[in-house]
């Protein structure tokens, strides 16, 4: 059984305060859905779960909105495995606005397979063992064991919700709900994980001239990839992208596979030259960030290849080239998130969007 990874009595928790977190504001509210009917009259489908963190010390002009991944929900980015604040906290204290979601059909976004569709089977542990806690021997920053019955595992394990099987179908409802985001805030940078970087694609699709930046950490790909839910048709997403010239389908998409630049990485796919720009994608940085210890270490490229193609302005940050070493996947849970979060910050300075 599963219980929390520090001591959470009142006094404790104060004693263990790295300091006031001043907000000038805190709630939630609720964005995107469509009514439809269901066998039991009319529901609200696929609505997203936005929580907002105003500090009071507000120094930064855009707020960040941070987009958790795969089976995860916004509380990937509340606290690390081994209990401490995290990103939100973190970038509050800097001075930011923050609003965290759980994307449509996760965490506080209500789901049922009779509204939203068919949901995959559960993830099995070893799958999360692997993929997140102990990959090899380079991945240092995870706490304890990595393993089913730890205390740090199941704290990530207890957080793992089900995924919606149509890809194409849950990617069109957070683009979607991620617009209507956009416009109820304004200007923002989009701060996604992994599965959840479609969102910071679809959105800048969809409002392109209220995305300041995107950060995408480890994100879905490569491009074109496979899996169970379906095919990242359209290269990042699996629902449509606009192109230009304009694609009528994913088939008048020409690719080649591209050797790697770097060793230890692996092929992936490009669009043959002359390549069809991404025009919603330009015109604002971009960072992928990979961790040295993740399996995304060996395709990330491939993201930032497919962007640079298409006009996107991309940087690709790998951790271990600015000397910080022994992260996996979900790095914003492991030991040294709060370093991670200052290069973060600090790339968002040399946009000069702080």
């Amino acid at each position: 059984m599963t219980g929390p990874v520090k001591s959470v009595r009142p006094a404790d928790l104060h004693a263990g305060s790295v300091g006031v977190l001043g907000l000038a504001a805190q709630g939630f509210f609720w964005v995107g859905g469509e009514h439809r009917d269901s066998p039991v009259g009319p529901v609200l489908r696929a609505p997203m779960y936005v929580e907002y963190w105003i500090p009071q010390d507000l120094r930064h002009p855009w707020p960040l909105v941070m987009v958790h991944g795969g089976g995860g929900q916004g509380l990937d980015f509340l606290g690390t495995a081994d209990g401490r604040e995290g990103w939100v906290h973190w970038f509050v204290r800097a001075g930011f606005a923050v609003y965290v979601v759980d994307r449509p059909g996760h965490g506080r976004a209500p789901f049922h397979p009779e509204i939203l569709g068919e949901m995959m089977p559960p993830t099995e542990v070893s799958f999360l063992e692997q993929r997140f806690c102990r990959p090899d021997g380079l991945h240092t920053q995870w706490p304890g064991a990595g393993t089913l019955g730890d205390k740090h595992f199941d704290h990530l394990l207890a957080g793992i919700g089900p995924v919606q099987a149509d890809l194409a179908q849950a990617h069109r409802e957070v683009q979607s709900a991620a617009a209507a985001l956009l416009d109820a805030i304004g200007p923002s940078i989009l701060l996604t994980h992994s599965a959840g970087a479609p969102t910071g694609w679809l959105a800048a699709d969809a409002r392109p001239g209220l995305i300041k930046a995107i950060i995408a950490v480890e994100p879905l790909g490569p491009p074109f990839a496979n899996s169970a839910r379906g095919r990242l048709s359209w290269g990042l997403t699996a629902s449509p992208l606009t192109f230009s010239p304009p694609v009528e389908s994913p088939a008048d998409l020409r690719l080649e596979l591209r050797a790697p630049a770097r060793g230890g990485t692996t092929a992936c796919l490009v669009q043959q030259n002359p390549a069809r720009q991404l025009p919603n994608l330009q015109g604002f940085p971009v960072l992928i960030l990979t961790a040295e210890a993740s399996w995304k270490a060996a395709e990330d490229h491939g993201t930032v290849d497919f962007l640079l193609q298409a006009g996107a302005r991309v940087e690709h940050l790998r951790l271990e080239d600015r000397d910080i070493h022994g992260n996996g996947h979900a790095m914003m849970r492991e030991l040294n998130s709060d370093a991670i979060a200052g290069v973060l910050a600090e790339w968002i300075e040399g946009q000069g969007l702080a």
